[in-house]
């Protein structure tokens, strides 16, 4: 789980006086974390959706209330702004219960008691999440002894906030003629709703169309001016995160905190820690015991009122969305092993969504520092956190060992196989299966919502759309085949047959329930199907998908197996369209059919 070795990094590339930020350092720097009830969620796929989910689901609840529809939003919004960046909070809060109170929506005692209940809450977890804020700045400053320099690349161009600006465009343009669309819903809950769903989307837009603006104004001012810089560990994960550690934790048992991180391609590895002799050269200001550290760089004068609320706004939607235009490319690894722990040194008084820049040892000996700058916020670690991620690696890293051994035991036993002029796979009874568990699912959800259910609008456009996407999944999960001659995998889909060259085969793997194969670039295919490891292990079974990818795993590692042959246009499969188009008309039919009504209902 954990590595006892790490990558150096070169003297040439740490600033002068720079010093590590060790264990003892990193406590004071913990203890300031706000309580451990404080939910400080890492900023994901996977955490967004779940995050504007909850928004909405509360929007449109809270319209059932008597709130007016852009209220009700407000207040969504606001649940998504606690979560992920409550500087905002301290001026929606105050502000959304006056208007509240001024309104009056009936029915009045429940729903202002309510409102004033709800903005309280969110005013001090707010609160409480600020002030942990600066503590961990000022532990941060203290411990760097004052020692600054200018971050690596401060003369390269910044895309930074062009994704979001974009997005906010285009989640403005979409809000506003959903909510103008509110009138032409028959029934009052579909009016409300789409009233609702559409100041919600123009108010994630507005406020990322402002984070796009400033929020690039908040990376360059990191840029601008000497940084408090710290000697880390650090490692990444296949996701572009990295996680960093205290200079001494060798064995990377307590992450600090998570950020996203992409390099900084333009930067020459050799000039990290250049000093040139122009006024812009970093410096490094090593305190005497006689001197105090020196302050930070005053920042521009410019209007505090107007600076406060734009930092606000701006910074709502640059930690909802993380910037995918400065993502950078997943890594190379094929699982979710931890990478190494590297030497680096971090610039920037780390706080809870800060920004930050780190420039790493490389990942394989002999190579160059690698410099990376914070493409999300830094989203500190607590101790229940930690806890929590151990025991899941400790988890995880069992579960892999077994399956590891599981592959290599079959990838041994096809090795010893002769090879065969093609080799061919294709679906199974576990993918038939798995189509008929989503058929058996999906038939009564449609059934009770068309025929049987007096539902809305807007339930019955989802599952419109649900039957859709089944109807197009259905043949690739009952269908699929993969073919194997001498030049590489033939893999059909729903546009074509997908020709993969030997060279090009990045790994197949299954893990957990689905079969995953990867090649050059950021080419992937996935299925999925049932699997019971409890049953297989007591009859002694084996799972085709772990068969199919330690066979080909085997051909992949050793030329000498691989098919000898080229295979014809009839094994490498058809187009797969042909078999959705049926699905495709056949379900707009049944849903055309139970919104009309059925005849004799």
């Amino acid at each position: 789980m954990n590595t006892h070795a790490r990558q150096t990094l070169p003297a040439t590339a740490i600033p002068d006086g720079c010093l590590p930020w060790s264990t003892e350092d990193t406590r004071r720097w913990t203890r300031a974390l706000p309580p451990g009830w404080i939910p400080v969620p890492r900023v994901g796929l996977r955490v967004l959706k779940l995050v504007l989910a909850v928004g909405v689901l509360a929007a449109l609840g809270l319209t059932t209330d008597g709130l007016p529809p852009y209220l009700a939003a407000w207040a969504g919004l606001q649940l998504v702004w606690l979560q992920l960046r409550p500087e905002l909070v301290r001026v929606s809060a105050p502000l959304l219960a006056l208007v509240t109170v001024v309104l009056r929506p009936a029915p009045v005692i429940p729903v202002l008691a309510g409102a004033l209940v709800l903005n309280g809450a969110c005013l001090a977890v707010a609160a409480l999440r600020l002030r942990a804020r600066e503590r961990q700045r000022e532990a941060a400053l203290a411990a760097s002894g004052g020692v600054s320099a200018l971050p690596p690349g401060a003369d390269l161009p910044l895309g930074r906030g062009r994704f979001l600006s974009g997005l906010g465009i285009t989640l403005i343009a979409a809000g506003v003629p959903l909510a103008a669309t509110a009138g032409v819903w028959d029934d009052a809950e579909g009016r409300r709703a789409a009233m609702v769903a559409g100041c919600f989307v123009a108010g994630l837009g507005a406020t990322a169309l402002l984070s796009g603006v400033l929020g690039r104004r908040r990376a360059v001012a990191l840029r601008a001016a000497p940084a408090p810089v710290l000697r880390v560990l650090m490692r990444e994960t296949r996701h572009g995160d990295a996680k960093v550690y205290a200079a001494d934790d060798i064995g990377g048992l307590r992450p600090l905190f998570t950020v996203g991180v992409t390099p900084l391609d333009a930067t020459p590895a050799q000039n990290l820690n250049a000093t040139p002799a122009e006024p812009h050269a970093p410096t490094h200001n090593t305190p005497h015991p006689q001197n105090p550290a020196p302050a930070p760089a005053p920042a521009p004068a410019t209007d505090p009122m107007t600076d406060a609320m734009a930092e606000a706004v701006a910074d709502v939607l640059t930690d909802v969305v993380t910037d995918v235009a400065d993502l950078g490319p997943v890594s190379d690894r094929d699982d979710d092993r931890p990478g190494p722990l590297r030497e680096a040194v971090l610039y920037g008084a780390p706080y809870d969504g800060a920004e930050v820049v780190l420039v790493g040892a490389p990942s394989e000996p002999g190579g160059a520092p690698v410099a990376q700058r914070s493409t999300g916020p830094v989203r500190p670690l607590s101790e229940g956190a930690v806890r929590r991620r151990l025991e899941r690696e400790k988890r995880t890293s069992a579960r892999t060992a077994a399956e590891d051994e599981l592959h290599l035991g079959l990838v041994e036993t096809a090795s010893r196989a002769k090879p065969v002029p093609v080799r061919r796979w294709r679906a199974g009874a576990v993918d038939r299966l798995a189509g008929l568990l989503m058929v058996v699912w999906a038939v009564p959800l449609c059934w009770d919502t068309f025929v049987d259910g007096d539902t809305g609008l807007w339930k019955r456009i989802l599952v419109l759309l649900f039957g859709l996407f089944g109807a197009f999944r259905l043949p690739v999960k009952l269908c699929w085949r993969l073919t194997a001659d001498r030049t590489g995998l033939w893999l059909n889909g729903l546009r074509g047959t997908t020709h993969i060259p030997w060279d090009d085969v990045r790994s197949v793997r299954r893990e957990s329930l689905e079969l995953k194969l990867r090649w050059g670039g950021d080419g992937a295919w996935t299925v999925s199907a049932p699997r019971w490891a409890w049953f297989q292990r007591v009859r002694g079974l084996t799972h085709p998908y772990d068969a199919l990818a330690a066979e080909v795993t085997a051909m992949r590692t050793d030329p000498a197996l691989r098919p000898t042959g080229d295979s014809e246009e009839r094994d490498r499969g058809r187009p797969l369209w042909p078999l959705a188009v049926p699905l495709v008309l056949a379900w707009l039919t049944a849903v055309l059919a139970g919104w009309t009504g059925f005849p004799g209902r």
